[in-house]
């Protein structure tokens, strides 16, 4: 069997079960306030990052990682490892997906790198698909094939936390973020199929926001077969366990998971979202 690495990047949810797999390397992002720079999940919590907002009349902005330093973590592969599969943020969303390209051609190292076309659960799913798969697989290029096929099935619908940092991010229009702020709406966001943010609906509260994203996967729920939901939040644990607590007594046998968004996500959409994930499966 081929011993393969599996790379990642920090906008990814890390699970335990992730952090404790040696074969996993996590490429981190960058958090910079003016000339302050932060490793995403190193040296720079949520909680760390959400009190800095807050605090500071800037609004930070991110980077991905280098090239350089991708390169060496991919050279050093090299004695342990056969090839590696790299899944990373939208490559519509981040250059993280193009610099670990370029990355491997300077290391000269057999590299899939695979674009989840979405960011935070979506990626982790297909890193925790991939490492099941190569537990009978030993051809990487097929893993990543199916993996690639994967993506195509995932759906998300976001509420943001917070319009400003999404503008300022620039993720939305100035008219658009002028018109969210006049007539206090709340826009559901989704990563379209070619993995970049488009506005789905808007709505004039938080409370009707939620209803209609639980409207949205019951329709999604009715066509397809969806084991699994993740609702993703920025700082708002209770709010994510009330949603999940609706779905459950509607939907007994889906599975949960409830976790944080990445500070990376959260410099663009705030503290406040929260985000639900899925794959529709064919019944």
């Amino acid at each position: 069997m081929k011993k393969i690495a599996w790379i990642t990047d920090s906008t990814a949810y890390i699970t335990e079960s992730l952090k404790n797999n040696q074969d996993v390397f996590v490429l981190p992002l960058s958090i910079i306030f003016g000339a302050e720079a932060y490793e995403d999940g190193v040296d720079l919590t949520t909680e760390e990052l959400y009190e800095k907002i807050n605090n500071e009349k800037e609004i930070p902005k991110t980077s991905q990682p280098s090239v350089g330093k991708t390169a060496e973590i991919i050279n050093s592969l090299k004695g342990d490892y056969d090839a590696a599969i790299a899944i990373h943020i939208s490559g519509k969303l981040s250059g993280t997906l193009e610099a670990t390209r370029s990355a491997a051609e300077i290391a000269d190292f057999p590299v899939e790198v695979i674009d989840s076309k979405s960011m935070s659960y979506a990626i982790t799913s297909l890193l925790l698909s991939g490492i099941r798969q190569a537990e009978t697989e030993s051809d990487h290029t097929k893993i990543a094939d199916n993996l690639r096929a994967e993506a195509e099935k995932h759906e998300n619908l976001i509420l943001l936390g917070s319009l400003e940092q999404f503008y300022k991010g620039g993720r939305m229009s100035g008219t658009q973020f002028l018109l969210g702020n006049l007539l206090k709406i709340k826009p559901i966001i989704r990563i379209n199929p070619s993995g970049e943010f488009m506005l789905s609906e808007k709505v004039r509260s938080e409370k009707k926001a939620t209803k209609r994203i639980l409207e949205l996967f019951d329709d999604s729920y009715s066509k397809y077969k969806v084991n699994e939901i993740q609702i993703m939040h920025g700082n708002v644990p209770a709010r994510a366990q009330e949603i999940k607590n609706e779905l459950s007594s509607k939907y007994p046998s889906l599975q949960f998971v409830v976790g944080e968004i990445s500070s990376t996500i959260a410099v663009h959409a705030g503290e406040g979202t929260v985000g639900l994930m899925w794959q529709n499966n064919p019944k």
